[in-house]
């Protein structure tokens, strides 16, 4: 009667849904892009993904989410096009571990804000020699580009740089009192913590530019992830737009997320892009033509059935 009484009993509906229906985001620091795109992202699934409930993690950015998933600790990633390449082949941060990873679309790029004090003697990233320089929270993106672009400067970054791991929030109160050289940043347009940081230390802070590095960064990282671009003038209220570098954004998740999932939680980005886009307009740049062009992470199997639709 026992062993009858189990069989009827009433099964959990959510033993059938993926990680029993509960999705953790990784996303970045918490006054950056990726945290606003992210906690959109939340948002609109838990409103228009019947069954599954969304939270945006606040992280150290995009390393850290390519180990959050690995480990399983988050099941969506926010990152950067180079630390997905690397994560996928075992390169780089993640030497000798390669990861079972796949991409839901490509988003929107970033943008290297590469800033310092106008006061201390810095023209390039090749005067950072001896200086402190806040080069973001250890584990993510933009330390990556930090030290790849000192790197390319003619830097040792170890040996030759003040490197600071420093939140965005704690990075931009040093540099409006000055207790720091300089300062990476990788992000969309407009970063809150940057806009912040020029209205409170106007006159005191500057953009380098620093597109006259990307041969160097194509030559030692390989070619076509980091190209030209503008930080147009206006995103900041600066006095002339600055030349710079960018590079892609990517969704990605594990490769074993089951198909079904993975093609509607791509097509929330398009089905409900005006809802993110209200949150940060980057949200925007998201182009059904682009986002299948993850190169060189595959599309999961998932997203790929949807950009066919």
């Amino acid at each position: 009667m026992l062993a009858l009484a189990g069989c009827a009993a009433a099964t959990d509906p959510a033993s059938k849904l993926y990680h029993q229906g509960e999705l953790a985001i990784g996303t970045g620091n918490p006054t950056g892009v990726f945290y606003e795109v992210g906690a959109a992202y939340a948002d609109v699934i838990n409103r228009h993904l019947s069954g599954y409930e969304a939270v945006a993690a606040p992280t150290n950015g995009s390393v850290d989410n390519l180990n959050r998933l690995a480990s399983g600790n988050v099941d969506v990633g926010l990152v950067f096009a180079d630390n997905a390449a690397d994560s996928l082949h075992g390169t780089g941060t993640f030497q000798g571990k390669p990861q079972k990873l796949r991409a839901l679309a490509r988003i929107y790029n970033n943008y290297a804000h590469v800033i310092v004090r106008t006061d201390r003697g810095i023209e390039s990233v090749a005067d950072m020699r001896s200086k402190r320089i806040s080069t973001s929270t250890h584990s993510s993106g933009t330390e990556v580009m930090a030290i790849r672009m000192l790197t390319a400067a003619g830097l040792n970054p170890t040996k030759e740089v003040d490197m600071l791991p420093m939140s965005l929030g704690e990075t931009t109160t040093a540099m409006a009192s000055g207790t720091i050289d300089g300062m990476f940043w990788s992000g969309g347009l407009p970063t809150t913590g940057v806009g912040d940081l020029f209205r409170q230390a106007a006159g005191k802070v500057r953009f380098l530019p620093v597109d006259g590095l990307i041969p160097q960064l194509s030559k030692l990282y390989g070619a076509g992830i980091y190209t030209k671009a503008t930080l147009p003038k206006a995103t900041y209220g600066l006095s002339a737009d600055v030349p710079t570098v960018a590079e892609p954004n990517m969704i990605v998740v594990d490769a074993g997320m089951p198909s079904d999932l993975a093609y509607r939680l791509t097509g929330l980005l398009f089905d409900y892009q005006s809802e993110l886009a209200r949150v940060h307009p980057v949200a925007n740049d998201i182009l059904r033509n682009t986002a299948p062009d993850t190169n060189p992470v595959p599309l999961h199997p998932g997203a790929a059935r949807f950009y066919r639709t």
